[in-house]
Formats: C-alpha cells, structure tokens, sequence
C-alpha cells in the first residue's frame, strides 16, 4: 500500500473503530480528569471555595446556561432569565417557610418546588410569547422592559414580594437528615445540578426540537415553508430554558439564605449576559467557564484592588475590562481562544506520526 493510501485509509479506519467505541471511551481524558477532580473537591478545597465560589459558579453557570441554549441555539438573547431565576425564588421564599412568616404560607417542600417551577414556567412563556416576535436589539430591549418592569414591581409591592426589604430565613429542606446548606453537601447538590442541567441541554441540542431550533435560528423562514411553527419553536426555547434558570434561581435563595430585589435587578440581568458571552455562548460548556471567570473575579478583585490602593468598588471595572477584551479579541469567549490555540497546535503536528513538525 502506498503512503496516500495508507493515509487516506486512517479516517475511516478511525471513524470506524470510533463508532464501536462505548459511551464511556468516547468521553476525552481531560473530562475523566476534571470531573475526577470536581468530585474529590472536598477533600482539599476548604468551607469557602466550596460553598462561596464554587456553588456560586455552578449557579451562575446554571442560569447562563438557560441563555446559552436560548441565543446559542435559538438565536435569541434574552435578558430575562436572571428575573425568571428570581422568580422562582421568589415563589419558595412566599409558599414555603422564611422569617417573614406574616407573608410566607409554609407549605412543605413538594409542594412548594414544583409550584416554583411552574410558574417561572408560565412567566418565560408569556415573556417569551412577546419577546420572539421580535429580533435583534428588539428583542434585548423588550426582555430588558420586562425584566425591569418585575425588578421595580418585586420593590414596591409589600403584599406579597415584601417590597425593598424581600425575604430572609429561606432556608432548604431538610431530607435525609442532612443540613443541605453545609458547604460539603451544599457543593454536591449543586455540582449535581449543574451537571444534570449541561446534560439535558447537550441532549436537547441533538434531539429533533433542538435540531429544528438551530433550523429556526438559521433560517426561520425556510423551516416556516417546510411546515414548522417558527413561533412555538421559539416559545417551547423560552419554556424549556425557564428549567435550568429556576433551578439555578432555588438554589441561589438557599445559598443566601434570602432574596431581594436587588436579586432581580438590571445588575443582575446583565451579569448573566456578561458570563454567557465571556464563556462562550455557542456551547453550553462556557456557561460555567464563564461563570468560574466572573465569581473568581467578583470574590477576589476587590481584595487586589484594595493591595494597591484603589477603591474596591471598582471591581466592576475589572470585570467590564474582560468583558470588553473578550468581545474583542474572540467573540466566541474563552472557549473560542482555546479552539484557537488547539488549532494551531494541530496544524504543528504531522497527522501521519504524530510528531511536531
């Protein structure tokens, strides 16, 4: 056989010892090594790392991730899913038992989650419903509208939100026997989350609807000719995001052990675009790469701004520098420099041996 034949009999030789691999070959070893050391976290990491920054990241990263699926793979970025994290919140702040046990009914915990998921549900629905026929910056200013239109009602209504002052004691169940909110167990249940929230949308983007949405995004009106419903497409996204933002939102309440509106403010809006996009937002994946870069940066800036002298206010100043240098140099994110750098290291290897060229 001479050397083009050998060299052109490699991919399919690979292609086909690929296709008889297992699930559990085909995951890289760079994934066996982190998940290795996610899991052994505990063993090293101390109480802070554990329940302030990495529970932080997973959270962030989940309520990211409900935008990464939306504009990544629907073409529609949104501003909302931090009100629809709030929201659901929000719900178990008021059906289940807080401090301010004037306003909150105490209803136990299987009654109050599914309540909380499905009314952030019917809330990014109806949002939803608004926000998709339009396109573009239109659709950011009317999510914004709305997302503001909430922050400013969750403020002024005593009633039932609890105005300015919101709930505090918002405490999560105890199953088990287990105290939920103790850093160790507090970190698994929400790396446990973050995982099954990757996974669904990972699923979903291969799935027909997730096929069919990455149609709509691409040319929705081609999809509308062969027979698809642009419109509920893109509200069945809305919907289906409103999972991985309410559960990121439940457990933000419980790591803070109480909500306010300030949890839903504009701020807050626009930090979940910042981490989307500094991440990457065409993989669900930079949701939480971007989600660690920001909590790191929003936990330790202040303590190096104050080293040298500067006001630690200014830490957001830090955090819209990299925000700026990333839409700059990779409009992809960090995943997009990586991808980069993997390329150029590819294209220094010969792909006969193996070895550098």
């Amino acid at each position: 056989m001479s050397l083009a034949e050998h060299a052109s009999s490699r991919p399919s030789a690979k292609a086909a010892s690929a296709a008889h691999r297992s699930w559990f070959e085909r995951i890289p070893a760079g994934w066996w090594a982190t998940i290795i050391v996610l899991l052994a976290m505990p063993l090293f990491a101390n109480n802070f790392w554990l329940f302030q920054v990495m529970g932080w990241t997973f959270i962030m990263g989940m309520i990211a991730v409900s935008l990464t699926f939306l504009a990544g793979y629907g073409g529609m970025v949104s501003l909302l899913q931090m009100t629809v994290a709030g929201l659901a919140g929000y719900m178990v702040a008021i059906l289940g038992p807080s401090g301010t046990t004037t306003i909150s009914l105490g209803l136990s915990w299987w009654l109050v989650l599914p309540a909380a998921f499905i009314i952030a549900a019917l809330f990014a629905t109806l949002s939803g419903a608004l926000a998709v026929r339009t396109e573009g910056i239109y659709t950011i200013m009317i999510t914004l509208a709305i997302a503001a239109a909430f922050f400013y009602f969750s403020r002024q209504n005593y009633s039932i939100f609890n105005g300015y002052s919101g709930f505090n004691l918002v405490l999560p169940p105890q199953l088990f026997g287990v105290n939920w909110r103790d850093p160790v167990p507090f970190y698994y249940l929400c790396l446990g989350s973050a995982a099954l929230c990757y996974g669904a949308v990972v699923y979903a983007a291969r799935s027909p609807f997730g096929l069919a949405l990455q149609g709509v995004r691409d040319n929705p009106r081609r999809m509308a000719a062969l027979g698809f419903n642009v419109t509920a497409h893109r509200v069945a996204a809305h919907a289906f995001a409103s999972i991985f933002a309410s559960l990121g939102g439940i457990l933000l309440v419980w790591q803070n052990a109480q909500i306010a509106p300030g949890t839903v403010g504009i701020p807050a809006a626009i930090d979940v675009l910042v981490v989307a996009v500094v991440g990457g937002m065409r993989r669900p994946l930079g949701a939480f790469v971007g989600a660690f870069i920001y909590v790191i940066l929003q936990v330790f800036s202040p303590d190096v701004l104050g080293a040298f002298g500067f006001s630690a206010e200014r830490f957001k100043l830090i955090i819209g520098i990299g925000f700026l240098a990333v839409v700059l140099f990779s409009p992809d994110g960090v995943l997009g420099l990586w991808d980069r750098w993997r390329a150029r290291t590819a294209r220094k290897v010969d792909p006969l041996t193996g070895a550098p060229r």
